[in-house]
């Protein structure tokens, strides 16, 4: 296995944003290739919690549909915001392709739910990392507001909860420079 090539993903990735999407679609088998990659998330007990809604064409209509309306549900006079409303509406639209990041804890709970937690944000970072590689520009987010209040939309099942939405599209920017401390600030040799 060649090491470089793995750091070098690594550390080439980057949330990338859907305002610097470009209208490229992302083909099927690529997008079966992150989910994949995704299943191989390490998993205790092997709960594999990770549950994913993939939405494309139509559906990124509909998540936009659905983001604006809770909006202004929610946010009525003095609290609305048409910047804010605008961007949740724009984003899917945006976008090749959304996946809502969901999870379904272990009905036995023979785990901590922190842990699978933690196994999505891994499935995730696969996710992450195979888009860096097919020169993807990729994002989670995580809108607090509005994730307890998905799940009919989502269609989730019992159990299941929408931890965020992965937004994906092929963009046109250069290689963006990394902004980390140096790790010898974070590491205690004992």
């Amino acid at each position: 296995m060649n090491t470089n090539s793995i750091t070098e993903i690594i550390r080439k990735r980057r949330s990338i944003f859907p305002k610097t999407y470009n209208n490229q679609p992302i083909n099927k088998a690529i997008i079966e290739e992150i989910l994949e990659n995704a299943n191989y998330a390490p998993t205790h007990k092997l709960t594999e919690p990770w549950r994913f809604r993939v939405l494309q064409g139509e559906a990124l209509q509909g998540m936009s549909d659905f983001m604006g309306n809770w909006y202004k549900e929610k946010f009525t006079g003095d609290q609305f915001s048409e910047v804010k409303h605008k961007k949740m509406t724009t984003k899917p639209l945006q976008s090749a392709c959304v996946i809502a990041i969901c999870m379904q804890r272990d009905p036995e709970e023979r785990i901590p739910e922190w842990e699978e937690v933690a196994s999505v944000a891994c499935a995730v970072q696969n996710m992450w990392l195979t888009c860096t590689a097919h020169q993807i520009g990729s994002y989670w987010s995580s809108p607090k507001a509005i994730l307890p209040e998905v799940g009919d939309w989502l269609q989730l099942k019992e159990g299941e909860r929408c931890l965020g939405f992965f937004y994906m599209g092929y963009h046109n920017l250069p290689d963006l420079p990394a902004k980390r401390n140096p790790i010898e600030d974070k590491v205690i040799w004992m």
